[in-house]
């Protein structure tokens, strides 16, 4: 894992890069172990993002152009403009709506968990003990043992397993 201090993009660029109809994320935290995730979202003026709700990750969002509004689970808009810094606690219900001139926001958040298969009860699965060699839930990056049985990013370093 490179530990060096790095300038990743500048917002500027990447927008002015976009072309004006170019929607969704225009850029996204990609580096290798890392254990945050960042993304640079536009909406064009009106588009929504529906109602939805993390359970897992807070999320710090970050206006940079234009406005709009968060419509939260209780009933309430909170506007949002240029600058505005949003902090969306995980379990929190919300919907974002762009105003008029469209709106661009730049997220970040800790890096989201592997994906897990769940039992009908929501419950992790009951594999039935270890099998073994447990070799393929060794981190090739930094050497964690993971517990997960199945782990598809290390939780010390970031680094994805191998695919099975």
């Amino acid at each position: 894992m490179n530990a060096t201090p790095r300038v990743l993009a500048v917002l500027d660029d990447v927008l002015a890069a976009a072309r004006p109809d170019q929607r969704g994320a225009l850029w996204q935290l990609a580096e290798a172990g890392r254990e945050l995730d960042a993304n640079l979202v536009r909406l064009p003026a009106g588009a929504e993002v529906g109602g939805h709700q993390e359970d897992a990750l807070d999320v710090l969002l970050v206006v940079l152009e234009g406005g709009g509004r968060v419509r939260t689970g209780g009933g309430d808009d909170l506007v949002l403009g240029a600058r505005t810094v949003l902090w969306l606690p995980r379990s929190s219900r919300r919907a974002l709506v762009a105003g008029a001139e469209g709106l661009v926001y730049l997220t970040v958040h800790r890096r989201r968990p592997g994906l897990a298969i769940k039992a009908p009860s929501g419950r992790a699965a009951d594999e039935g003990g270890e099998g073994p060699c447990m070799l393929d839930r060794v981190c090739a990056e930094c050497g964690r043992l993971s517990e997960d049985p199945a782990p598809v990013f290390c939780s010390r370093c970031g680094e994805r397993f191998p695919e099975r």
